[in-house]
């Protein structure tokens, strides 16, 4: 079992390690393997790419972000051209209806609204925009509604997770509920428990997973 300064320290090399980071900036503390980032970053697409690394780390439990996003002065963007350059985003991206997709923006704040058929469309909508200059935060307030409600959803995403070569299918157990879906069991790490739960949102007519799947030591790895 690792402890919070060995969780610690592999974070912080994990954000080192990433060209996209400057880890100098991002402070991380540990206990027990709930991981706190704190600092200030210059974009963004900063602090998504620093939630991501810690969740790649083994031994961590949690995350909490208090990272703050200081907009450089060569990214800075006025709300307009925040809002124009969403606008453009979305027109070359084939896969989302742009116009079902409704936008604000306030002091660098994006707020998305609409309505798509997929989850998955819901998810790119924000990844474009958190990759744009100027954004400090996204909102992501698109609903899913589904042409389509699916009988074997519970069969999919079992297959799907029989697929996965990170995601150990006997240790995770799957409920439906109409369109939503609740993971629960144990995992051996973080990256686990998001690609179980990545899986399940790929199902068709899912607008809704409960993950509570709990990470735990190789030790306690067992029902």
């Amino acid at each position: 079992m690792k402890n919070d300064s060995v969780v610690q320290e592999d974070v912080l090399n994990e954000l080192k390690w990433n060209p996209f980071l400057h880890a100098a900036n991002i402070g991380v503390s540990v206990k027990n393997g709930v991981v706190t980032l704190s600092g200030e970053v210059d974009s963004y697409l900063e602090k998504v790419e620093a939630e991501k690394a810690v969740h790649k780390v083994a031994g961590v439990r949690a995350v909490a972000l208090d990272i703050q996003v200081g907009i450089s002065p060569g990214n800075f963007r006025t709300d307009a051209e925040i809002a124009e350059a969403v606008l453009n985003s979305l027109k070359w991206h084939t896969s989302i209806p742009e116009e079902k997709i409704v936008i604000k923006v306030e002091n660098g704040i994006v707020t998305l609204d609409g309505e798509v058929d997929w989850a998955y469309q819901r998810a790119s909508v924000k990844d474009l925009v958190s990759n744009l200059a100027g954004v400090k935060s996204v909102i992501n307030l698109i609903t899913v509604k589904p042409r389509v409600a699916q009988t074997d959803i519970k069969e999919k995403i079992q297959d799907a997770f029989r697929r996965v070569a990170t995601v150990d299918a006997q240790h995770i157990s799957v409920e439906v509920i109409g369109n939503k879906v609740l993971l629960k069991g144990k995992v051996r790490s973080y990256a686990e428990r998001n690609d179980a739960e990545n899986a399940a949102w790929s199902a068709p007519g899912i607008i809704e997973v409960d993950n509570r799947l709990e990470v735990v030591d190789q030790e306690e790895y067992s029902f």
